[in-house]
């Protein structure tokens, strides 16, 4: 028995509970990337929010905080198995409760831990590496992260800029965090090739294209330790290392 979600975090919760009280699940995905497996019998699940905060409810008692950190923080990685790993883990720790997370060694706490430290140290990262752009009254920043980590992104972001509006923009999920200053909310939000920035912004882009070209010392320049730091993969979106200059709309 397969059990698949609509890919939200409650709807996860809702199988983890069927799990417990209808029939034991060999695995959880997430319905849109599930591949079918000829031996097994899917059901999907309705998301039940009475039923996913009582699963909430249970981590947090039986388990500890760290526990509920590490299934949200799995939750939001990318990896294809991530929903039937947290499955593992939890059925561990309603066994072995906070100690669970002590047990470096075991494979299910290993592949939640594993997971839960790639989203940890990606919301690091790009909290450095985010870019903001003046577009019209808002300001713009897109970014393609290898697992859904704008909502980590967040808080941060509202509390360091609370007088801007802005808008993160995932454009690998077609997501966005959309901070109006006050309040912040998590929307569909489509990839658009021609946003134009303001002038204002191309000038300070390329004064901080000059600067960053006019600092760096060429016999000390180190690539290898360049790409630890900054990924390529981060950088079409990161002024610095992107020479695509884009239109001015004419309106700003």
């Amino acid at each position: 028995m397969v059990y698949l979600h609509d890919g939200t975090f409650n709807g996860l919760l809702t199988c983890v509970y069927e799990h417990y009280y209808t029939e034991k699940a060999n695995g959880i995905y997430y319905e849109n990337r599930y591949e079918i497996q000829l031996l097994e019998q899917e059901v999907n699940i309705a998301t039940d929010d009475k039923k996913a905060g009582k699963v909430y409810d249970a981590i947090w008692n039986k388990i500890s905080d760290e526990a509920m950190k590490n299934v949200y923080y799995t939750f939001l990685s990318d990896d294809y198995k991530k929903d039937c790993y947290i499955l593992k883990y939890l059925e561990l720790g309603f066994k072995m409760g906070y100690k669970i997370d002590n047990d470096h060694t075991h494979k299910d706490v290993l592949n939640v831990h594993n997971l839960s430290s790639k989203v940890s140290k990606e919301r690091h990262r790009l909290l450095g590496l985010l870019r903001f752009q003046e577009v019209g009254d808002v300001l713009y920043a897109p970014l393609t992260p290898d697992n859904d980590v704008i909502e980590l992104l967040a808080d941060h972001f509202a509390d360091r800029m609370k007088n801007e509006k802005f808008i993160i923009h995932d454009k690998k999920r077609n997501k966005a965090v959309i901070y109006n200053k006050r309040e912040w909310m998590i929307t569909d939000f489509e990839y658009q090739e021609d946003i134009a920035i303001s002038e204002r912004e191309r000038n300070f882009q390329e004064m901080w294209k000059g600067y960053f070209e006019h600092i760096g010392i060429k016999e000390r320049k180190n690539l290898v330790l360049q790409r630890q730091f900054v990924p390529t993969r981060y950088r079409k979106n990161i002024v610095e290392f992107n020479n695509y200059k884009k239109s001015i709309d004419p309106r700003i």
